[in-house]
């Protein structure tokens, strides 16, 4: 499934700047998965997507911290809500679980094929040592990378943006050479769109409810570029390049 509102054609751009973590990595599922683990231990039935709304109030709270090392504090609000106990081993098994998650299926391919029109920019919440995981992973795609441990804040600040955009511009490009690729309306599509950038939207959950994990935006923004996954965004480009 893809559909675009955009003028701009894939030919456009010179750089795509992603989201890593819900866009090419699969938290939700190490989330699941690790609380699948102690649920096991525990014997105590874990409803996974339910969980997934727990954690992402808790991302709401003041004081939440850097992900993944936030998943400890989460998993307290997941264990109180599903009678887990709450010990510190169990906390970071969580933190682990998620900064060893793998990507989704298409991800490798996809940013493999992509990787040979464009230079990537990885745009990730992710601390600085998960997101080395997520790299290698992912095949070390990456041209540059920006992690909150470099900028100092987390997405949807602009001043992360205008970190990027810095480094581009000694490249010699501008916002304007960037299609910015992620599926959080709330992190990613929201603010590019208000920063003037073109954007793709990957629907990482057009197949379920809800917004899962993710924080939920006050509002829904239209994309540029709409896809399901991020193969068919590859696979639009080296239709666009006609390769």
């Amino acid at each position: 499934m893809a559909t675009t509102t955009a003028v701009k054609p894939l030919t456009a751009f010179s750089y795509v700047t992603f989201d890593v973590v819900g866009t090419l990595i699969d938290f939700e599922g190490a989330i699941k998965e690790g609380l699948a683990t102690i649920a096991a231990k525990e014997g105590v039935d874990v409803d996974g997507e339910a969980a997934l709304s727990v954690y992402r109030d808790a991302r709401y709270e003041p004081g939440a911290g850097l992900f993944p090392d936030d998943l400890g504090r989460c998993y307290s609000r997941i264990a109180a809500a599903f009678g887990l106990p709450d010990t510190e081993d169990y906390r970071q098994l969580m933190i682990d679980t998620v900064g060893e998650a793998q990507p989704f299926p298409d991800s490798a391919e996809a940013m493999a094929k992509l990787k040979a029109r464009y230079k990537l920019i990885a745009m990730t919440n992710a601390r600085r040592w998960a997101f080395e995981k997520y790299a290698e992973k992912l095949g070390q795609p990456f041209w540059a990378g920006f992690t909150t441990d470099d900028t100092g804040c987390e997405k949807p600040n602009p001043e992360y943006f205008q970190q990027v955009f810095d480094y581009v511009a000694k490249d010699g490009g501008s916002k304007d050479d960037i299609l910015h690729t992620a599926q959080s309306q709330y992190h990613d599509i929201g603010i590019s769109r208000e920063l003037g950038m073109t954007n793709a939207w990957i629907q990482r959950r057009h197949a379920q409810n809800g917004y899962g994990g993710t924080i939920e935006p006050k509002e829904f923004t239209e994309p540029d570029y709409h896809f399901h996954a991020l193969i068919e965004l590859a696979l639009a480009a080296e239709d666009a390049f006609g390769a």
